[in-house]
């Protein structure tokens, strides 16, 4: 099959496009899914962007961005995309370095379990080992930093103290 961004034959993967319809999809190679791909792997976008797919059209500004290389910016100053397509192209997650006590990646919305007892520290309770904290929240300004909620109480907990379940 060919891929729809860079147009070569090989076999597709189904990649999600994040931060649109929650369905949105496109089937690319494997190449165009990683991100240690050369960028010179990328030079047919420049006619595989002006697809009528919004999901290719997000992928392909998205990628033109990471690859950050002159013909890039050149090629995504030309790219118009309607609001709607615009805002979900930069909807895209920021990469953070919050990560959990195993050096595993955390997400906002991710579950996590405590690895230790902790003091809360004003609330005058113990947060149990093994206690699962759902939907936890990245303190932006700090990577070591994450907030959820313990017994009803929403709490900072430190990530060297949490596994990501």
């Amino acid at each position: 099959m060919t891929c729809p961004l860079c147009t070569t034959d090989a076999p597709l993967t189904d990649t999600p496009v994040t931060g649109g319809p929650a369905d949105a999809s496109i089937a690319l190679c494997d190449l165009c899914t990683d991100p240690q791909t050369s960028p010179d792997h990328f030079r047919a976008i420049a006619s595989t962007m002006w697809s009528e797919d919004p999901a290719l059209q997000v992928y392909a500004a998205r990628t033109l961005k990471r690859l950050d290389t002159d013909w890039s910016r050149d090629l995504l100053d030309q790219l118009y995309l309607d609001e709607e397509t615009q805002a979900w192209a930069d909807n895209e997650a920021a990469q953070t370095n919050h990560r959990d006590s195993n050096g595993v990646p955390l997400a906002s919305g991710d579950t996590v379990v405590l690895i230790k007892d902790l003091n809360v520290k004003g609330a005058g309770f113990t947060a149990k080992r093994g206690t699962a904290v759902h939907r936890i929240t990245l303190v932006p300004d700090n990577d070591a930093h994450i907030e959820g909620r313990v017994e009803g109480q929403r709490i900072v907990i430190l990530t060297e103290f949490v596994k990501k379940r």
